[in-house]
């Protein structure tokens, strides 16, 4: 293939597609859209990702009409988006099940402003989600994700949206599971709580100068750190589960 007929407007239009669907892949996908990488980066990174992916990708009819043509952009920012929320609940799993954990262990105040997210939210949340990034990292998600990009540019080519309803229901059944996986992780720790607020009522009870404040909080926070440490690698089986669950799902999506 010449470079004259790369330069052809068939080819440019298809080019343009690939790059426009990198680049919102690289927006809404976990891990990529960190903020402490620079858009430019992103931007050159995803350019280079088009540059190597082109040859995998037939060739897009330029469209007649220019209503045509924007279409097919919602389409490809359509797809981002859609992968970017599948992937993204996973992470909201553990940020919700930190809130929880926080809000027990009377750290709920401990906030500070999350540099991805830009929102305030709990130290324990921001926590359990850097450490569910390292074991992203571990497994190789990183991988996976740039596999299940490949895998996304072979089966459906730019300009063409994979109409299935199972990822709509996928992302509804997800978005409730959520809150009660998120729940489900932080229950020992929430559970335990609850038994120690009891126990520390019925001191108070028979024994008035108990001291709540001073004794009680303290105790409260080391019984929550050592279950904490005990359920820890469990917390995060279940992240690598949930996400390999995710990425199954999208791999089907775009088949």
């Amino acid at each position: 293939m010449s470079w004259y007929t790369l330069l052809q407007p068939d080819h440019i239009y298809t080019f343009l597609l690939l790059f426009v669907r990198l680049s919102t892949l690289f927006v809404f996908l976990p891990f990529y859209n960190h903020m402490s990488v620079s858009p430019s980066l992103k931007a050159a990174f995803a350019f280079y990702l088009a540059l190597v992916l082109y040859p995998l990708v037939p060739v897009t009819p330029e469209p007649v009409a220019i209503s045509t043509f924007f279409m097919a952009l919602f389409f490809e920012i359509l797809t981002g988006l859609i992968a970017g929320v599948v992937l993204n609940i996973v992470f909201g799993i553990f940020s919700y099940a930190g809130e929880q954990i926080a809000f027990v262990m009377g750290f709920s105040l401990a906030s500070t402003m999350d540099p991805q997210s830009q929102i305030q939210s709990p130290l324990v949340s921001q926590f359990l989600t850097m450490m569910a990034l390292l074991v992203l990292l571990a497994f190789d998600g990183h991988h996976m994700i740039l596999i299940w990009m490949v895998e996304a540019v072979k089966e459906a080519p730019p300009g063409r949206f994979p109409l299935d309803p199972d990822i709509f229901d996928y992302v509804i059944g997800a978005m409730g599971n959520l809150f009660v996986v998120g729940f489900s992780i932080a229950f020992p720790i929430v559970a335990l709580s609850l038994l120690s607020d009891i126990i520390f009522g019925m001191l108070m009870k028979t024994m008035p100068q108990f001291n709540l404040l001073v004794v009680g909080f303290p105790i409260k926070i080391a019984l929550a750190l050592l279950v904490w440490s005990v359920v820890f690698g469990v917390m995060m089986a279940i992240f690598e589960k949930e996400f390999l669950e995710a990425i199954g799902v999208l791999m089907a999506w775009m088949r």
